[in-house]
């Protein structure tokens, strides 16, 4: 069943560790809410943190964890809800897939640069990687393959325009 009448749609909000990708999310889910389209949010750190046992950082618990954040957007988009999905992602395949499945898909990219990210830094992630602590960190020691058409580009978390441009890409 469709809530409110709308359609259901899956934003995939991705971009390198540290980006804004969570800050983004949470802002466009309480633009969404204010204009009264339901909303959910996904996001990857707090989903991680919630399925026992816990997906792994290496490709193979990386790939089962994408599919099953995937998965879990494409159910609530099926009820007729806009599900957000804050998580890197990266790469290419695992966004596609979703998009592929989806009823509407929106695919956000936060450019902002790795060294930006390294400075921001609040989980202390890209510190671990340069101590050699974290060698999976995409845009550290693995590789992070951006989109290469998304609808929305955004320069960070606090984008106003990319946040409007998300709102309307949604219809």
């Amino acid at each position: 069943m469709r809530h409110g009448g709308a359609s259901g749609a899956v934003v995939w909000v991705t971009g390198l560790p540290s980006s804004g990708k969570s800050t983004f999310a949470r802002r466009l889910r309480a633009r969404l809410a204010a204009r009264g389209r339901p909303a959910a949010l996904l996001d990857g750190d707090a989903v991680r943190a919630a399925l026992h046992p816990a997906p792994g950082y290496d490709p193979a618990g990386r790939a089962a964890f994408y599919e099953t954040l995937g998965d879990l957007a494409l159910l609530l988009a099926e009820d007729g809800l806009v599900a957000i999905v804050a998580a890197t992602a990266s790469r290419r395949v695992f966004r596609d897939r979703v998009r592929a499945l989806a009823p509407r898909f929106v695919e956000v990219h936060l450019a902002v640069p790795a060294k930006l990210c390294a400075a921001r830094d609040p989980k202390g992630l890209w510190a671990r990687a340069r101590a050699g602590e974290a060698p999976e960190l995409p845009g550290a020691g693995r590789e992070y393959e951006p989109p290469v058409a998304p609808e929305v580009v955004a320069t960070g978390g606090e984008d106003e325009a990319a946040l409007e441009a998300a709102v309307a890409a949604l219809g």
